[in-house]
Parts: structure tokens; sequence; C-alpha cells
């Protein structure tokens, strides 16, 4: 391909997630559906949260963002994923795949640090509660939500901006179900090695630093818990750490199985898999995982249920 013909490219092929095979079409609709629990789960998590008064603290206020990023991220990725299987389509745009690229690395970032945040949130109340008011006020809170989202964004528009800016060469063929950075840095006729560095530095502050907070935070809290006298605190206490600690392991792993290998290591099967934790299973793990083993939200859900059933009734 030719420096003038690299300049013209208007689209990329995404060469998707599923075949049209029975099997495939099976986990279409399991897709579809996981889709509308994902939007419906988050979406009355963030409605329950802002509504009830009793769950305006710092533990929620994180719980709702998160749950306001796995709506964006779920929107960003499945719809596309949807509409190519139904249409046959397997092409995308260069503006639509940097917008990709930006959405999942800002919407990715910002959760790592607020899973970070989170886990802090947790360290103080269990272990220091006397001193919970005066170091999770509202002002603090909400600066550590906007510097998480603030990073994010900031660290997503400095890579989208870089690789739009690779040429591409060959068939234009990414193997992914959506433009995530690897699988797009594969198709680059340039030597992307030094820019790996970068990506490597980025995500080494990205993830590690919020995961080594996280491993800090519930170190110190497993030791408080074996302290505690009391048998239904520790049970509450270890219950809202292990519901935490469930969605925490589950996208650390596969994020940092992405984007801390060398490019070079990557395998375009493996990507998919991985992927598809953190875009399709993990969005909805949330809310079920919140809300079903959280006394205080489901309370809540139940009061606003029970209200609605009887303004219906009047």
């Amino acid at each position: 391909m030719t420096d003038l013909e690299n300049h013209t490219i208007t689209e990329f092929i995404l060469l998707g997630l599923l075949q049209y095979t029975p099997t495939h079409m099976c986990l279409f609709a399991l897709i579809i559906i996981i889709f509308l629990f994902t939007l419906t789960g988050n979406s009355l998590l963030i409605l329950v949260i802002l509504i009830d008064p009793n769950l305006h603290t710092p533990m929620y206020f994180f719980l709702w963002q998160l749950s306001l990023i796995d709506i964006l991220f779920t929107l960003a990725i499945v719809p596309k994923i949807m509409t190519d299987y139904l249409l046959h389509k397997t092409v995308i745009s260069v503006s639509g795949c940097g917008t990709q690229i930006f959405l999942g690395l800002a919407l990715g970032g910002t959760e790592c640090i607020l899973l970070g945040l989170m886990s802090y949130d947790r360290y103080v109340a269990i272990c220091k509660p006397l001193h919970y008011p005066l170091l999770m006020n509202w002002s603090l809170f909400k600066q550590m939500a906007f510097s998480s989202w603030a990073s994010g964004v900031f660290n997503a528009l400095m890579h989208t901006v870089y690789t739009m800016r690779f040429s591409f060469c060959g068939l234009r063929e990414i193997h992914h179900f959506y433009c995530e950075l690897p699988s797009v840095l594969h198709l680059s006729c340039e030597d992307t090695s030094t820019y790996e560095t970068g990506v490597f530095i980025s995500t080494t502050i990205l993830l590690l630093i919020p995961f080594s907070v996280i491993l800090a935070s519930y170190t110190l809290i497993l030791v408080t818990i074996i302290q505690m006298t009391s048998t239904e605190g520790r049970k509450k206490a270890f219950s809202t750490c292990s519901s935490h600690l469930t969605v925490v392991s589950l996208y650390y792993s596969a994020i940092i199985f992405m984007y801390m290998r060398p490019i070079s290591s990557h395998t375009f099967s493996q990507d998919k898999v991985v992927s598809v934790f953190y875009t399709i299973l993990t969005p909805i793990l949330n809310p079920m995982i919140y809300s079903l083993r959280n006394k205080d939200v489901m309370g809540a859900l139940g009061k606003i249920l029970w209200k609605c059933t009887l303004y219906s009734k009047m």
C-alpha cells in the first residue's frame, strides 16, 4: 500500500465475535439478554441510590458512578456487535474506530481508579469508623471522583490521538469485535515498539497503583475483621468486601492480561475471549453483586416498588 492509499483509508473491517452457526446464534441471543439486563440492572441501581437518602454515602456515590460507567461501556460496544451481526456488516469508519478506542480506554481507566477508591472507602469505614465522617466528606470524594474521570479521559485522549496517527496497511482487518488498542496496533505499518512502552507505563499507573491500594486496603480490612468480637459485624464486613473483591478480581485480571503484555504476544482468539469479560460480563455482575447481596439496596428497592404499587392502585 502506498502512502497516498494509506491516507485515504476511511474504514476498517471488524471480523467480529460470532459466526452464523446455530451455536453462535444462541450466543447472540444470550448477548442480547445480558445487554438488556445490564442496562436495566445498572439503571435501576443508579435510580435507587439517587432516590433513597439513606444511600447518600461515599460508597454508594462511587457505586452509582461505577454503574454509569458500565452502562456507557456497554452502549459503546454491544450495540455495534448486534447490528453488525444482524446486518451482516463488518466495517467501521476510522472515526468510529477512534471513538471506540477512546471510550474503551476512558471508561476502563476511570473504572480502575474508582475501584481503588472504593477499596479505600471500605478501609476507612471498617478500620477507622470513628474518623470516617472526617476522612470521607462530600467535598473530598467528589474531588476523587472528578480526578478519576479526568485521569481516564486524559489517558484515553492521548492514546487515541497517537494511535490514529499511525499508518495502517494490509487488508485493514481487525481481528476483534470492536476497536481495541492492541488489535488496532497490529495493523500498523510502522514500528510501534516505543509507543508500546508508553502504553505499558500508562497502564502500570492506571492499573497497578489502584490495584496496590486495593491489596493494601483489603489486607488491613482482613486483619480488622479477624479481630472483631461481634459475629454479626464480621459477617456484614466480610459480605461487603467479598462482593467488591469479586468484581475487582474479574475486572483487573482481564485488563492486566490484555494491556500489560507486549503486543507481539497477543493472539486474536485470546484477545476476544478476555475482552468479553470486561465488556459484556462484568457490567452485568456489578448490579447483581452489589444489589442482591446488599440489604440496604434491596430494602431501598423494596420501598420504591411498594410506593409505585400504591400509586398505581390510586
